[in-house]
């Protein structure tokens, strides 16, 4: 018989916890499939993925090398300026070049660069439209390559997830090795953006053989991580020559094969200051490892410590180490993630569930940090709002430091976009939000403006004072709905109304508000947790009454601490591994440390939805 948990610590407190952990998973296994919780699968033994040339076939190598031109050093000015932002001075050397006298090459070539320049000051719809009608029948393969590639960039940053997926997979047929490989990875990427109705809408509307394959690839890698190995052989026995195959993007090679280890051992606070969210954590794993459970599949036993009854979070991971754990999930507080990073002897790999600034000390097992960390959806937020045409930002955050971290991602990707920040201000508390509002947008000076004038002519002046002109989007990064709520109405007070307004999932509660009308027409991004997807594992967290209000989130953490230690070995892979979690878009950096890309929303009528 299979057991059920075991709860491990070494003081007699965590007794406790059973009872209303055993509730959980009862409701669990009735939610999941009702079948019996205690069924005893065996292991299976794991190889390495065959290698990308092993069965690909041969590529012909393609020129990507634009033609000559009497006008190249023009054209290649005009790149130089675009590189920078610069559009002015791209479009007047532009124009420079006599459109009447240059070969349809050139013509097409000059209006992919104005389709560029009107990107770059902000105009999507006629950039598309430049693009294509740069599209023509006699364009030299770079040219074509070009224009189909920024044609790609667009449409992902302003979120035409399908289209930039198709988009991508035709470029990658005619795109040899590296570069080939890259455009696979995009492919994948974009369908792993779009939701789950998005996909069986287009699954039931497409045509084309190749782009249905894609598509279902997409489809099935959502599926139970547990029977993910026998879902990806029959979809390659169907398709062994499709572009997606041979490797399979996002890591997927590695879960043809590779099983997740024999135990794993959660590292959580169950007791003191952090015990709310440690259980938090601990449900939504426990949901989504019941979720995944199947009859006769491999064993996967399951031991949770209370890490606030060791006296660090070193004895813990030994105590974890020392009883058989093959991967170890947690610790959830940051200095006790740092004190594991620091350690050169880990000998079992580390799903650490905090983001730590310093770098760990490289050792025999690798430390993986997974975390809800707010400067992922600055950097989403701010790749929303330029993708949309924004590009000169008024940005509204709180002091102190956790705001300037977060106020520094924003910008650091801002600017790498292309966006400038025309203004910034921080406030303390709510009873200086008019005040940061009017200094935002620049109405203090112009009433100060005002006064002077009225100082110089020795009279009263009737005048409404006028916000700046140089903002086109303001970010928002209040810590919480209530802030957001005071701040929007300033905005509209103080003539600002009109513009497009960008916040953090921090604006919403995780559960539906009446309050929340106030906040209708601002634009967040939120993990798809809180999107409508994952419903099964939401209904059973609320049939056991673990679900909800201000822990929803930390439940879809715990439910991704499973997603991805159950697919650990797709880590293998890199900057390729890719997971379509509950809390976001996964992927991980050179440091190990996984980021999160979330979806956009909007608050319609005080109820959010996807957009």
């Amino acid at each position: 018989m299979r057991p059920t948990p075991h709860y491990c610590a070494p003081c007699s407190r965590f007794g406790q916890a059973r009872i209303p952990l055993a509730r959980l998973a009862i409701a669990l296994c009735i939610t999941f499939g009702g079948w019996s919780c205690a069924e005893s699968p065996t292991r299976e033994t794991v190889q390495p993925p065959p290698g990308e040339t092993d069965t690909a076939p041969p590529r012909q190598t393609l020129s990507l090398d634009l033609p000559a031109s009497p006008y190249r050093e023009r054209f290649n000015a005009v790149e130089s300026a675009l590189a920078t932002s610069d559009w002015m001075t791209a479009s007047a050397t532009l124009q420079r070049i006599p459109r009447a006298e240059v070969s349809a090459e050139d013509d097409a070539y000059a209006t992919y660069l104005q389709a560029r320049i009107a990107w770059t000051r902000g105009d999507r719809k006629q950039a598309l439209g430049l693009l294509a009608a740069a599209t023509r029948e006699g364009n030299s393969p770079g040219l074509a390559y070009r224009i189909a590639s920024f044609r790609h960039y667009m449409l992902g940053l302003g979120g035409d997830t399908l289209e930039s997926a198709r988009l991508a997979a035709q470029i990658l047929k005619s795109s040899p090795g590296p570069r080939g490989s890259a455009w696979k990875q995009r492919a994948w990427r974009d369908l792993q953006r779009a939701s789950s109705e998005q996909l069986a809408l287009a699954l039931e509307t497409a045509m084309d053989p190749e782009w249905i394959a894609w598509l279902q690839l997409a489809q099935d890698a959502r599926g139970n991580p547990n029977t993910l190995s026998a879902v990806l052989a029959d979809w390659l026995a169907l398709h062994p020559e499709h572009p997606a195959a041979n490797p399979l993007p996002g890591g997927l090679e590695y879960a043809r094969q590779l099983q997740p280890p024999g135990q794993v051992a959660l590292l959580l606070p169950l007791s003191g200051r952090l015990a709310p969210a440690g259980e938090a954590v601990l449900n939504g794993y426990l949901a989504a490892h019941y979720a995944a459970r199947q009859p006769g599949g491999s064993r996967i036993d399951l031991r949770v410590l209370d890490i606030a009854s060791f006296p660090s979070a070193t004895a813990a991971y030994d105590a974890a180490v020392q009883g058989g754990a093959g991967l170890v999930v947690g610790p959830l507080d940051k200095s006790a993630v740092a004190e594991l990073a620091v350690r050169a002897d880990r000998r079992v790999p580390v799903l650490a569930l905090n983001r730590i600034d310093t770098p760990t000390v490289p050792a025999a097992s690798a430390l993986v940090q997974l975390s809800l960390s707010p400067e992922d959806e600055a950097v989403t937020l701010a790749e929303l709002a330029y993708g949309r045409g924004g590009r000169s930002a008024l940005i509204i955050s709180p002091a102190g430091p956790r705001g300037a971290e977060v106020e520094n991602a924003l910008r650091t990707r801002w600017s790498a976009l292309g966006g400038r920040v025309a203004s910034t201000v921080n406030y303390s508390g709510r009873d200086d939000l008019s005040d940061s509002v009017k200094s935002a947008l620049g109405l203090s000076a112009s009433e100060q403006r005002a006064r002077t004038l009225g100082d110089y002519l020795a009279m009263d002046l009737e005048f409404t004072p006028r916000r700046r002109e140089d903002a086109d989007v303001i970010f928002l990064l209040s810590r919480n709905g209530a802030e957001a709520r005071s701040i929007k109405p300033l905005l509209a007070f103080h003539y600002a109304g009109e513009l497009p307004v960008y916040a953090l999932s921090t604006v919403y509660g995780g559960a539906p508000n009446d309050r929340n009308r106030d906040l209708d027409g601002i634009h967040l991004v939120e993990m798809p947790w809180l999107l409508g997807e994952s419903a099964e594992l939401r209904v059973a967290l609320a049939a056991a009454d673990y679900g909800g209000g201000n822990t929803t989130r930390l439940n879809a953490l715990g439910a991704d601490a499973h997603l991805v230690g159950s697919g650990f070995a797709r880590l293998q892979s890199g900057a390729e591994a890719l997971f379509r979690g509950h809390t976001g878009l996964l992927d991980m950096d050179p440091g190990l440390r996984i980021r999160r890309e979330l979806s956009p929303a909007t608050f319609d009528g005080g109820d959010l939805r996807r957009e």
